[in-house]
């Protein structure tokens, strides 16, 4: 499996964060796209979302009439949860990893190298620059570790209570594989979507309101925990507290410490607990 396509894609992605390389990020992106379909990567249906991904970025572009661009972000909310829960067709993702156990009492683990739910983070980055929230290199490192540590220490102790992980230190094959796709892609998509563009929007509805900003951190952070409905009402709930604690770090440290303190979280339960979780007793 060639991964020049993950490689042009991880460097679009750097690109839009910055307006001196965003001008970069359609070159990068079509090399992205013209390697993955040469290797049978995408097909058809993958390029109607591209297209569709490029009139939504036309349309909200802030010199458009009000009705276009609401469309605009309408429709790209839409296509937004069908590429992160991978329900349109035509993205033929690899498996790299799995599904085998990481310990003898997890689930099986499978792991993906997405084409499709780094999409959405590009094109938030690209097309809504103002996701980022950017703060001081210093803010958000510290705001990043108070976030990582604190939002580790209550979503692995109530899963410890809850007794869907067990204490399980390891390192292993693939690691650096999964911390990659966590740190480029995964973090990022997720991230971008929920605080950079949902809460910090709907922080922008509710700012005459008194609590304005924190009904859109609390509704951010159910939907957070809603798209993690897969796994079982626990994880909603440590879906919903992990939300809580990345949209503190967005809110005081920009989207990069949202990122950091998601990806730490990650990586200590990736690291020092079951992952994914422990196989239900017979």
């Amino acid at each position: 499996m060639p991964a020049l396509p993950w490689i042009l894609l991880a460097m679009a992605t750097a690109a839009a964060w910055t307006d001196r390389f965003r001008p970069w990020v359609p070159t990068l992106l079509g090399g992205t796209i013209a390697v993955a379909a040469a290797n049978g990567l995408l097909g058809w249906p993958a390029g109607l979302a591209l297209g569709l991904l490029a009139v939504m970025a036309w349309a909200v572009r802030e010199n458009r009439p009000t009705v276009v661009r609401r469309v605009g972000h309408g429709l790209f909310l839409v296509l937004a949860v069908a590429l992160s829960a991978h329900l349109w067709p035509g993205f033929h993702n690899p498996r790299v990893m799995g599904p085998a156990p990481i310990t003898p009492d997890a689930v099986p683990f499978t792991l993906y190298l997405n084409l499709d739910k780094p999409l959405v983070g590009l094109w938030l980055l690209a097309f809504v620059p103002a996701v980022r929230a950017l703060r001081p290199p210093g803010r958000t490192l510290a705001v990043a570790a108070v976030a990582w540590l604190a939002t580790s220490a209550a979503c692995l102790a109530a899963a410890l209570i809850l007794g869907i992980v067990a204490w399980a230190p390891k390192w292993p094959a693939g690691t650096g594989l999964w911390l990659l796709d966590n740190l480029t892609f995964v973090a990022v998509a997720e991230e971008a979507l929920f605080r950079g563009y949902i809460q910090a929007g709907l922080a922008r509805c509710l700012r005459h309101r008194r609590w304005g900003e924190p009904l859109a951190l609390v509704a951010a952070s159910a939907l957070f925990g809603l798209a993690h409905a897969g796994g079982g009402l626990p994880w909603v709930i440590l879906g919903g507290v992990a939300g809580i604690g990345y949209g503190l770090a967005y809110r005081h440290g920009g989207l990069p410490a949202a990122i950091l303190a998601h990806v730490g979280l990650n990586a200590t339960h990736f690291f020092l607990f079951t992952y994914p979780m422990l196989r239900p007793a017979a």
